[in-house]
């Protein structure tokens, strides 16, 4: 993502060694992270992971055991929310039912003593930000989901933090409008530059909206990478398992060789250090062979077990020969669907030695 607007007042954050503990349960070990200027951040993991609790921590609203937060060069740990200068945007909302939109907007410069001209001022530039104008005088209860969720964002915005925190926003709105907020809030962040933190268990969503992700789990950063580099090259078995599709065949070292059930595997891709190793399979990457092989084809022999329609794709489930299922996905053009072997077809897979990506096993 290229930020065309960044503010200079935006705020690098520097975390450095935090633990957060529950009695026995770590929600935090020993956490490190920077997050740049300017930057789009996602901390993404399955529930439980510890994301929102390192999120809360950066609020100010989780006091941790241990450990160091700076905002620039500010150490913030002590400090309280009110002080931080942070926008947060909630799973809820956490909008006022009594109040109109713009009394909602307005919340947090009335609280910073704002005169009111200029708090008049500033809501009718952040509910335009938000694309909400003319929408002051309504009542929470007369806006959707969708628009809920922007006046939630025309807040945490209208006082200028230099950082914004979201606590999984959009969880409650339907795929559709989901979908078409992710690239809102997208365009947004890159029209106003502040540092933000996004909190979210949805794998495309972190991937759709991210400059870089921070996988986590178990209350540790599993791996901090841009999209790309996390899908292509995810550094443990709980990534590759976590982000996309995947199957896992056991890898057997020989040498410099990997075999995958006795026979060398071809790939073009560094493999890591240690023997317990893991092929990983996207899907997508998967192909059907018709007549000879490529030369870089790794090839399987599998059978057939399920062929699903899903109008412009195909997935086909096939058990490989000594080994689990695999699914593979491809484009439907044609007449591709009708001629697609069936379940119970003995198939050849293919998979090219660049799209071989071997993992180490630990992590999951």
């Amino acid at each position: 993502m290229t930020v065309t607007n960044t503010s200079a007042d935006a705020l690098p954050i520097t975390v450095r060694n935090v633990t957060k503990t529950y009695g026995r349960v770590h929600a935090l070990d020993n956490v490190s992270l920077d997050v740049k200027s300017g930057e789009f951040l996602t901390l993404l993991g399955p529930s439980g992971s510890g994301k929102t609790t390192l999120l809360m921590v950066l609020a100010g609203f989780t006091r941790p055991d241990q450990g160091s937060l700076k905002f620039g060069d500010a150490e913030m740990i002590r400090q309280p929310p009110h002080l931080r200068d942070v926008g947060m945007v909630f799973q809820n909302y956490a909008l006022f039912p009594h109040m109109t939109v713009e009394g909602n907007v307005g919340y947090p410069l009335r609280l910073r003593r704002v005169p009111k001209p200029e708090i008049a001022a500033r809501v009718e530039k952040a509910l335009a930000t938000v694309q909400l104008s003319g929408y002051g005088e309504r009542r929470i209860d007369q806006l959707s989901g969708g628009q809920k969720q922007r006046v939630a964002l025309a807040r945490s915005i209208v006082f200028e933090p230099r950082i914004l925190l979201m606590d999984e926003p959009l969880s409650a709105l339907d795929k559709k409008l989901r979908d078409r907020m992710q690239i809102e809030l997208r365009q947004l962040h890159e029209k106003l530059g502040m540092t933000t933190v996004y909190v979210t268990h949805d794998q495309r969503e972190a991937l759709t909206m991210s400059d870089r992700i921070a996988v986590v789990n178990f209350g540790r950063i599993m791996q901090l990478a841009t999209p790309q580099q996390l899908y292509d090259q995810p550094e443990n078995k709980f990534v590759a398992d976590f982000i996309g599709d995947s199957t896992f065949l056991d890898v057997q070292r020989d040498g410099d060789t990997c075999l995958v059930g006795g026979t060398p595997l071809k790939t073009t891709r560094p493999v890591p250090p240690g023997d317990s190793l893991s092929l990983m399979m996207r899907p997508e990457r998967i192909h059907l062979i018709e007549g000879a092989p490529a030369p870089d084809d790794n090839v399987f022999e599998a059978t057939v077990s399920d062929l699903v329609y899903q109008g412009e794709s195909f997935l086909l489930y096939a058990h490989i020969r000594n080994g689990p299922e695999v699914a593979v996905r491809g484009a439907i053009r044609g007449d591709t669907y009708g001629r697609l072997p069936k379940p119970g077809a003995t198939v050849r897979l293919g998979l090219h030695a660049a799209d071989a990506v071997i993992i180490a096993d630990g992590g999951l």
